[in-house]
């Protein structure tokens, strides 16, 4: 049966936008426990906040649009630590790149179920069956990649970096720190060295010195 076992007072008129939320962070707290995508079931979400399923088709058409409403949240909180880390740096270009690129490390460390899941997930539709479009995919991280690239234009215009095309290369910075995040989550036991945060940051954006 869908029906939680403890009902969910109902909105009041006007309401609905606040169970929109409470399914996003339903959602949400299903990932953060289980780390597992698998999980987030419209089910498991009704009983979460205590209200039957279909309710969740008033604001979803079904899961994988609640995935990507969880996807855009966690990308928004990812966005916002990596500002609020340039904002915290010290105002010199390449602090602040450096700091934003060791945020952007700290919160795939410290939140490893919804990173894992932000990127190639479980959960991605097909786009030629869904009703999702490739711009709503294409969105997803946009903000960070262009804080990223701003800060590396930052960096030239200081003359601190040697980066011809600062856009083609904050791909590539993020590219390095998305395969480093990924590795340090799935590798066992390896070696690293203490520095290689730092050196691949320093090649991948040219930055000089």
């Amino acid at each position: 049966m869908d029906d939680a076992s403890a009902p969910r007072p109902r909105n009041r008129r006007g309401e609905g936008a606040r169970l929109r939320e409470e399914i996003v962070a339903a959602a949400l707290t299903l990932l953060d426990d289980t780390g597992d995508e698998t999980s987030v079931t419209l089910r498991a979400v009704a009983r979460q906040i205590g209200i039957a399923a279909p309710s969740i088709y008033r604001h979803f058409p079904d899961q994988p649009s609640v995935m990507l409403a969880v996807v855009q949240h966690v990308f928004a909180e990812l966005d916002a630590r990596l500002r609020a880390a340039r904002d915290a740096a010290v105002d010199q270009p390449r602090t602040r790149l450096v700091a934003v690129c060791s945020a952007y490390l700290e919160f795939a460390e410290h939140h490893p179920g919804r990173y894992r899941t932000m990127f190639g997930g479980l959960w991605m539709p097909d786009l030629s069956t869904s009703s999702f479009t490739a711009d709503d995919m294409t969105a997803l991280g946009e903000p960070s990649l262009q804080l990223l690239a701003d800060l590396l234009r930052d960096c030239v215009k200081a003359d601190l970096s040697a980066s011809t095309d600062p856009s083609a290369d904050a791909v590539a910075l993020w590219l390095g720190l998305h395969g480093l995040a990924h590795q340090r989550a799935v590798t066992v036991a390896f070696p690293w060295p203490t520095d290689i945060a730092s050196r691949m940051i320093t090649a991948l954006a040219h930055l000089r010195g």
